[in-house]
């Protein structure tokens, strides 16, 4: 008897402790598997370390920030079982109007010549704005019309990317000041994105934002039984997830020092790809933060990886969305698993 009673808390023990590792441990653990493939591969085709290189890896990171902003939003709305297909035109709309107010010779000045230049709080400002509004819309639409997540943030796709051709109809936006440029400079947009994945990771975890977030993705009759406001709730996501966008787009046009209509193309499905690669459920109320991080750097690791190893740019793009379905298949084996449990 005694035997059975210690063996079942060994049982107990050992799932506590399984339970005790995070979930991104695994995912982790295929970000490293990939970078050491990378590394092998390219003493053998190459003759040169992949990881040794730290000007390579400075590139690297810094090419994953803004796809690391826009994922942390849409992380958000796939936990409340939606998703945001208009996060890159969003960041292609911000980053022409942003830009033409971050100008040296914007409008004000050729009313009012003794103007200095606007501060860099203006541009970045209204960049997040017309995310944030861009956000409400989407948020609006499949709250109060319920129309499907994937059709409303569709048309804000298209609308949007309209919108940033018809503003300065298709021509790029250049001269931008220093004040606003010097936030896309060195490693100002990693930091961006550390800031703003910490702020949402502990937003998502210890807050009641966090938890009807989860619960509107896990149960949305039961959430609203519970007393969930479930569609102000909702607008709000997809507000933060269109501010971020917005902010992904300001950072886009300081780091390029231009602006062009065609910022952020597919930039959304890269986002989404970070997401589910990172453990976010497309079933929604499966998710973290911490994830979606590991996510975004896996995708860069594997593009930087693809261009160290010469491989052809449209092969990069086959492999990206074969690895993308795989990612799905991953995540529907998951879910199968956790309802038989």
């Amino acid at each position: 008897m005694s035997t059975k009673i210690e063996a079942s808390a060994a049982t107990a023990s050992s799932s506590a402790s399984k339970r005790r590792i995070p979930p991104e441990f695994n995912i982790f653990l295929v970000l490293i598997g990939i970078a050491l493939v990378y590394e092998v591969l390219g003493w053998i085709f190459v003759g040169q370390s992949f990881l040794m290189n730290s000007q390579r890896l400075t590139i690297m990171i810094l090419q994953v920030a803004v796809i690391g902003i826009i994922s942390v939003g849409v992380t958000q709305v796939i936990i409340t079982g939606g998703i945001d297909l208009s996060s890159g035109s969003v960041v292609g709309v911000t980053a022409m109007i942003a830009a033409s107010v971050a100008q040296s010779s914007t409008w004000p000045r050729a009313l009012f010549p003794s103007l200095t230049d606007l501060p860099a709080i203006v541009p970045i400002g209204l960049g997040l704005a017309v995310g944030l509004l861009a956000g409400l819309i989407n948020g609006w639409l499949i709250a109060k019309t319920k129309i499907p997540p994937f059709i409303a943030t569709l048309g804000m796709m298209v609308s949007a990317r309209g919108l940033s051709k018809w503003y300065t109809k298709g021509q790029p936006v250049s001269g931008l000041t220093d004040q606003f440029t010097f936030i896309g400079t060195g490693i100002w947009p990693v930091i961006v994105f550390l800031v703003v994945a910490l702020i949402f990771h502990i937003a998502l975890r210890y807050t009641r934002y966090g938890k009807f977030t989860y619960a509107i993705g896990a149960n949305v009759q039961a959430a609203r039984v519970s007393g969930i406001n479930v569609e102000a709730h909702l607008i709000k996501v997809y507000a933060i997830a269109g501010m971020l966008a917005g902010l992904a787009g300001v950072v886009t046009a300081a780091r390029a020092q231009t602006a062009q209509a065609g910022m952020g193309v597919m930039y959304e499905l890269d986002a989404i790809a970070a997401a589910v690669i990172g453990g976010t459920s497309l079933a929604g109320g499966v998710g973290r933060i911490t994830g979606t991080v590991i996510g975004t750097v896996i995708l860069g690791v594997m593009t930087s990886g693809f261009t160290f190893l010469r491989v052809d740019a449209y092969y990069q793009e086959i492999v990206k969305g074969m690895i993308i379905v795989a990612a799905v298949v991953v995540d529907v084996y998951r879910q199968k698993k956790r309802k038989t449990v």
